[in-house]
């Protein structure tokens, strides 16, 4: 049974009425009698030796149940990250000691009375020196800084270019910041068991260390991930603090909550990001593209997380869609004294898009040649799927059409007259208009997923899917589906929350996997289910099963005689009918698209504003144009956020800067345009619904579009290039910079 684009057509999100009035239940809004409350005590520097711990003054304040450190407690396994630190502390937010008490004030209160004495060590920041002879080493015992290493091709990857360009692009570190920052509880289940409530990406990985942290079996910790209020990858690794508070309610016999303040989640989170990437790239006269070569560090921060892994997707997508025949890559992954970097939103592959992207404008300028025009001429065409030099293979892809469609929606042409008329007023406001056509890896690493289905003896439907949803909208997205393939009112399906007892595994919600796998799986367990009815009719009435068909409404019954068809819940009433699925999809798909964005700078003061920003976006199947419409809306606002406003900063000490909203600069709704969407639907055939993913293409497409456009508005000053984020003082200086460069 195939699945059309017309599947449900747009439908409001189910989930908004209960969140915007409030009705959301969150993880802090589980709150069981008797629940105590636990602070953790951070670590104040970057590097150094824990010297000794006093817990005295804080054990006897108030409400206070107990100040554990991490001779307290006894875990059955080992993390490469201490779940807390007994001997150094690696980054500043290291967790050291928690406080657990009847409140979360008296819990804060007893926390900041731990007295911790620390032997300062030194201190390394900057990744791009962590391999250099003599640097300090984050983890003596490695031997060096090196955290992971990887490489791609051969040398000579520019032999035959008429003209190169090289240069440095630091892709800045990022935070998370999502509005509900991490939060776990857990409480005895009464039978030796836990159960817990987590903000997280992946409650099956949350199970699995707790389990292994605790000794428990996996069937005796069972996770609930309720509404989560945003995540974008920084809830895809389980956190140590989850098993210190699984261990504490154990060990206690109560339930134990932890909610992070948001500094505490600034300098705790999982980082994203952090590349310094030197890149070379070369064409021959008339722009055709001979070969790239890359350099790139990633930091890792104090222990490795995901970013070893994402930089191989960096490596993998760094040709994106163009038809590069040759590349020499090194990637190298080390680690720093600062938070652990891991996935956010894109994870690995907006690094490389905007490394391309970047090198591609660059080249453009020095061939003298329209950026749309040498990006025209070395898109791959031709046969899919197609293999690329990287060694990846691209499912489907029609990379000149989105191109198209995003400069005829840009009105592009006249921007660039618009923008030569500026340059010849000698305006202070000058216009830039920037370019990125990119290509993405969607159920990246996890390729399967379950979903399981039911119909109750009332007719209603009941789903529930091994993904975790953390704003996506896959409560309406799994409800339509549903609907459509068992011909029921959507009001008759519920979706069911993440829950590690509702499903039998599930790989959580990461690299926009989510419908394409999580859908697909449904979409199995719904035919099953229909199969299961038509057995149960032809039992019923007596007949055939092969004279057994569906009738309009939901309804089964022998073939020409509608009058005797049984409902759905005639047939639920009388038998089981459940089904559950397993579904492997057949590798990665790779969504791809044209971002135009078109800004303002004002050349006196270095100030950029976007005006303008157009999306072309092809996710194949499009199952709800209003769901992948907001999706798109949410990536871009972050990708154009990294763009101009965000980056995590560290002093040389590695004291952490920007620990605060007051400190690091998102935007709100006034610094956004509107986005200016166009749908392009390329199915794949890697899964029946012909979909591919799109949480994260928006941001993969913005940034670079809108780096660009930032440096086309200032390049006839000279300027050749700028680094993120291109706030009015780094655009200002590179202004005058350029300018020094001139009169010299």
């Amino acid at each position: 049974m195939a699945v059309s684009s017309a599947l449900g057509g747009v439908v409001k999100r189910r989930e908004d009425p209960r969140l915007v009035t409030g009705a959301g239940q969150y993880t802090d809004d589980v709150q069981p009698v008797g629940c105590l409350h636990a602070v953790f005590v951070r670590s104040p520097h970057a590097h150094a030796r824990i010297t000794a711990v006093d817990t005295s003054a804080a054990r006897a304040m108030p409400g206070v149940l107990g100040i554990f450190t991490g001779a307290d407690l006894t875990f059955e396994s080992e993390t490469a990250r201490p779940r807390l630190c007994s001997e150094e502390v690696k980054f500043v937010g290291d967790a050291v000691a928690v406080a657990v008490a009847a409140t979360r004030g008296e819990a804060f209160d007893a926390a900041a009375a731990v007295i911790v004495d620390y032997e300062a060590l030194p201190v390394l920041v900057d990744s791009t020196t962590a391999l250099q002879p003599g640097a300090t080493l984050v983890h003596p015992d490695n031997g060096d800084n090196l955290a992971f290493e990887f490489e791609l091709g051969e040398e000579g990857a520019l032999d035959g270019a008429d003209a190169v360009i090289r240069s440095r692009f630091v892709n800045q570190r990022l935070a998370a910041v999502p509005i509900e920052a991490n939060a776990v509880l857990a409480e005895p289940d009464g039978e030796g068991g836990i159960r817990m409530w987590a903000s997280t990406q992946v409650p099956f990985g949350v199970r699995t260390q707790v389990a292994d942290a605790l000794g428990l079996p996996e069937a005796k910790v069972h996770v609930v991930t309720g509404d989560v209020g945003g995540a974008f990858g920084a809830k895809l690794l389980p956190y140590p603090e989850q098993s210190v508070v699984a261990l504490l309610a154990k060990k206690l016999d109560r339930p134990v909550r932890w909610f992070e303040y948001r500094t505490e989640n600034m300098v705790a989170m999982t980082h994203g990001r952090g590349h310094v990437q030197d890149v070379a790239l070369g064409a021959t006269a008339d722009g055709k593209l001979v070969g790239l070569e890359a350099d790139v560090i990633g930091d890792a921060g104090a222990y490795s997380g995901l970013a070893p892994v994402l930089m191989m997707y960096t490596a993998l997508l760094s040709t994106s869609v163009y038809d590069i025949p040759r590349i020499r890559y090194r990637a190298r992954s080390v680690f720093t004294n600062t938070a652990v970097v891991s996935a956010y939103r894109g994870a690995g592959r907006p690094e490389a898009i905007a490394m391309i992207e970047r090198a591609m404008d660059m080249l453009a300028a020095e061939l003298r040649m329209d950026p749309a025009e040498l990006r025209r001429r070395n898109l791959i065409r031709g046969e899919f799927p197609y293999n690329t030099v990287t060694g990846i293979t691209y499912d489907t892809g029609d990379y000149a059409r989105a191109l198209d469609l995003a400069l005829d929606a840009a009105g592009y042409d006249e921007l660039r007259r618009e923008q030569k008329g500026r340059r010849q007023r000698g305006d202070r406001l000058q216009l830039g208009v920037g370019l990125c056509v990119y290509v993405e890896m969607t159920a990246v690493g996890q390729t399967s997923e379950v979903a399981v289905a039911r119909v109750e003896a009332d007719g209603s439907v009941v789903v529930a899917v091994g993904t975790t949803s953390s704003g996506q909208g896959h409560e309406t997205a799994y409800a339509q589906l549903a609907a459509r393939l068992l011909d029921v009112p959507m009001s008759a399906v519920s979706v069911m929350p993440a829950d590690t007892e509702a499903v039998g595994s599930g790989a959580g919600t990461s690299g926009s996997r989510s419908l394409q796998l999580g859908g697909s799986a449904l979409r199995s367990a719904c035919l099953v289910l229909i199969d299961q009815a038509k057995a149960e009719a032809a039992r019923q009435l007596e007949a055939n099963p092969d004279d057994v068909v569906r009738f309009e409404g939901g309804r089964f019954g022998v073939t020409g005689v509608p009058g005797t068809a049984l409902s759905w819940a005639e047939l639920a009433s009388r038998a089981t009918l459940s089904a559950d699925s397993d579904f492997e999809q057949g590798g990665q798909t790779f969504p791809f698209g044209c971002h135009v964005a078109v800004a303002e700078v004002d050349v006196e003061t270095g100030e950029a504003r976007l005006l303008r920003h157009i999306a072309v976006d092809d996710c194949g199947t499009i199952l709800n144009p209003m769901l992948v419409q907001g999706q798109i809306h949410g990536g871009a606002a972050q990708g154009i956020a990294q763009a101009l406003y965000e980056e995590f900063v560290y002093d040389a000490d590695g004291n952490p800067l920007t620990t605060s909203l007051v400190d690091y600069a998102i935007p709100t709704i006034g610094e956004i345009p509107a986005i200016e969407t166009v749908h392009m639907e390329t199915p794949t055939p890697l899964n029946p619904l012909g979909a591919k993913g799109v949480g994260e293409s928006g941001t993969i497409g913005a940034t670079p579009a809108v780096q660009n456009a930032v440096i086309d508005a200032v390049s006839y000053l000279g300027v050749r290039h700028i680094d993120m984020p291109l706030h009015p003082m780094r655009v200002w200086g590179a202004i005058q910079l350029a300018a020094g460069k001139d009169r010299d």
